[in-house]
């Protein structure tokens, strides 16, 4: 294990400034049920917060790792959450804290809505991800990630090994202070085989960058028309649209002509 790097403490006020807390009891047990956690879990939470949420999440697991990097916040949940024997804190910056290199683990958290695109790369890139991630963003970042209403390099890259889905909507009420926008909880599931084997995505992860760019066919293309519209004929798939409109399993299915016909 590393030794966590002391917080910067100009990002910590960032974080505690844009922290939006949910502390209703009810709604906490609701959506934690949502996850069915078992008592054989290993889960961890990204910012501890005031405790409530980690509170909820020790009663229905095995263990429970919570960082937290405002130490006022850090200190406050140390003593509120003493008597919970199946809780560790610690007190630092989750985007540099070291995630397990082995065992399997789960994530539920109500992450700071700032850093939402670094917290998802972490988890979903790391070498050994979590089985489950269950998350509180804002539903625009969501769908982005979802590929909604158009596919994007975020959301081409997650698909590869995740599928997403929505399972919460909440109210702005529900937070202290209320948000900007509409939050909603997001489940990623990792696939048990991914679409790509890891030795392939960045391969993959070029292809797109560089088709989003120059387009998928053309002068500048990796692949012809002929050869574009052929791969998708011959894998049952309806024809990619030239406003760039091309759903996720057609990327991967043009991904690999290209990689078939480049290896050749």
């Amino acid at each position: 294990m590393q030794k966590n790097r002391t917080p910067n403490y100009n990002y910590q006020n960032h974080l505690s400034d844009s922290q939006n807390f949910l502390t209703d009891r009810r709604l906490i047990r609701q959506i934690i049920r949502l996850a069915r956690l078992a008592k054989t879990d290993t889960v961890l939470e990204i910012g501890t917060g005031k405790g409530h949420l980690t509170e909820a999440l020790c009663r229905e697991s095995g263990s429970v790792y919570s960082v937290e990097i405002d130490r006022k916040l850090f200190d406050y949940a140390r003593a509120k959450l003493s008597h919970l024997d199946n809780l560790k804190l610690v007190f630092g910056d989750f985007l540099n804290y070291p995630l397990p290199q082995k065992g399997g683990y789960k994530v539920f958290s109500n992450i700071p809505f700032f850093i939402t695109s670094q917290i998802v790369e972490k988890l979903t890139q790391t070498p050994n991800p979590p089985e489950d991630i269950w998350i509180i963003m804002e539903k625009g970042a969501v769908m982005r990630f979802l590929g909604l209403p158009r596919e994007s390099e975020k959301s081409l890259l997650l698909k590869t090994g995740w599928d997403m889905e929505i399972l919460y909507y909440f109210r702005r009420e529900d937070f202290h202070p209320m948000p900007h926008t509409s939050p909603v909880l997001v489940h990623f599931s990792r696939k048990e085989k991914p679409d790509l084997m890891r030795r392939d995505f960045p391969s993959y992860r070029k292809f797109i960058r560089y088709s989003m760019k120059y387009g998928i066919w053309g002068r500048q293309g990796l692949l012809t028309k002929r050869q574009a519209f052929a791969a998708l004929k011959q894998a049952g798939l309806p024809p990619a649209h030239e406003d760039g409109v091309t759903l996720y399993i057609q990327w991967l299915c043009l991904f690999r002509c290209w990689r078939r016909i480049h290896k050749q």
